[in-house]
């Protein structure tokens, strides 16, 4: 029959141990083929008797160096825990010296604390002794200050209750000259500022004509439309000429805000009943309103309140 070679392989594999069991010719031919990748029984036991030789010596040779460390540890340990001992010795001396020095050291401090805590009491009863002596002292200065006060309280009661008659009798006394006098203060006033008026509005006419050659003319106008004044009344106007230029002034002991936008509306009125155009509008007054300053600004109104300022 025909095998292929796994056959054959499983073939051998099967009867192989049977054929050399029964075989010998066969068993020696094998031998002979596997001698050579194998040794034999004799010298396998010779060379495993080596081995154990040379496993013995190598436990021989490790025991006795084992014993060499064992003697040697032993020593190391003999010397070590000779050298705990004296350490232990030299602790236990230092432990004995520093317990002998900290019981003097808490010896000492129980001493210093006893002399602090009797400073402390005696400090303590002298603090008492004087916030005693302290307490004492301010309740009689507050009993004699609260006297002082009740005293001064009366004091201060009476005198405001005089105060009180006098400034009423001042008020009263004011008042009265206050009526006895305004009517000659306000009449004197009104007299003073328009006497001032003329006087300056003469002065500033005879200088400028006997000096820059000008006409200052006072002109008075009649409103018959009420346009200045909101019903129809006389318009009084300074002005200034010279060689076509028209100036327009109003000279017053006081401008008011009002006051300015008259003056502004006078200037109106000339301009249109002349069909002329004022080149200059000035008002001169000592006493200006504040609030009068932004009006004549926006309104092209030139303002001075001191001689200083006329140019």
């Amino acid at each position: 029959m025909d095998l292929n070679l796994v056959e054959a392989r499983d073939f051998i594999r099967q009867e192989l141990p049977y054929v050399l069991q029964t075989d010998k010719t066969f068993r020696y031919i094998i031998q002979d083929m596997l001698r050579e990748s194998f040794a034999d029984k004799q010298k396998t036991e010779d060379r495993f008797e080596k081995m154990l030789s040379e496993l013995r010596a190598l436990r021989e040779e490790s025991q006795r160096k084992w014993d060499e460390q064992q003697t040697e540890i032993r020593a190391l340990r003999e010397e070590s825990q000779q050298k705990w001992d004296e350490q232990q010795t030299e602790l236990r001396a230092l432990r004995e010296e520093s317990q002998r020095k900290w019981d003097e050291q808490q010896t000492e401090i129980r001493a210093l604390r006893e002399e602090s805590q009797q400073k402390w009491d005696e400090q303590q009863t002298e603090i008492r002794a004087l916030r005693e002596e302290s307490q004492r002292k301010w309740d009689e200065h507050r009993a004699e200050f609260r006297q002082n006060q009740a005293e001064i309280r009366a004091l201060r009661e009476e005198s405001e209750r005089k105060w009180d008659e006098h400034r009423t009798e001042m008020r009263d006394l004011h008042k009265s000259l206050i009526r006895k006098h305004d009517s000659t203060i306000g009449a004197l006033g009104a007299r003073w500022g328009l006497h001032a008026e003329g006087s300056f509005r003469n002065a500033l006419k005879s200088i400028l004509e006997e000096s820059f050659g000008v006409q200052v003319l006072n002109v008075t106008e009649f409103d018959h439309e009420g346009k200045v004044f909101g019903e129809p009344d006389q318009v009084e106007l300074d002005i200034i000429i010279k060689n076509g230029l028209l100036i327009i002034c109003e000279i017053k002991s006081s401008i008011s805000k009002s006051d300015m936008h008259t003056f502004w509306r006078k200037v109106k009125f000339y301009e249109k009943l002349h069909d002329t155009k004022a080149n200059r509008q000035i008002v001169v007054s000592p006493m200006v309103n504040k609030y009068a300053h932004p009006v004549a600004k926006r309104l092209g109104i030139e303002v001075y309140s001191h001689a200083e300022d006329i140019s």
